[in-house]
């Protein structure tokens, strides 16, 4: 299991790391335009607990002997929707899609694919990988922590700083106001 675990850890890592150098060439892109940057005081945070979480979740699974739990198949399949949902949301963006929350002004707010359906699946998918990635491999811990954590005191603070940078310079509350359209 330590091999599978190897596999899927450095093509998360990897991942993360393709995310990052979207993100900052999507930043360019966006303040090249006069987007505007929100919520840099807690963004740090964020990095601290995307880091902390990678590290307890190797270091914990390491502990525990690489061993799959016993729910480890459900896991993975929430975890591979996750995944599959992350690739849609991020098409869905295109060049708005940022790991920070950077607001181009009188922009029209994106409104199909995932966000159809859910304001910020982006933060779902976020609290489905804290949850099930450590679940797959037994590492139980990590998943209660860092569930609890990204929860309890990020997502608090997150999604309210975006949605207010959102609404004060684009059209967020009057799409988001609307009846979902198909």
């Amino acid at each position: 299991m330590a091999v599978l675990f190897t596999v899927v850890f450095i093509l998360l890592i990897a991942q993360r790391v393709g995310e990052l150098i979207l993100a900052r060439k999507n930043e360019r892109w966006m303040k090249e335009r006069g987007a505007i940057e929100s919520g840099a005081g807690h963004y740090k945070y964020i990095v601290m607990l995307h880091t902390g979480f990678l590290l307890a979740v190797a270091i914990e699974t390491a502990l525990r002997g690489f061993t799959l739990s016993f729910i480890w198949t459900a896991m993975l399949g929430l975890f591979l929707f996750a995944q599959m949902l992350r690739i849609w949301t991020i098409l869905s963006l295109g060049k708005f899609w940022n790991t920070k929350i950077i607001v181009l002004p009188k922009a029209n707010v994106v409104s199909k694919g995932p966000y159809r359906f859910i304001r910020h699946p982006n933060y779902v998918i976020v609290a489905l990988e804290i949850l099930t990635l450590p679940l797959i491999f037994s590492s139980y811990w990590t998943a209660i922590v860092f569930t609890v954590l990204n929860a309890g005191l990020l997502l608090k603070v997150r999604i309210p700083a975006e949605e207010k940078a959102l609404n004060e310079v684009t059209n967020y509350t009057h799409v988001f106001s609307e009846p979902t359209k198909n």
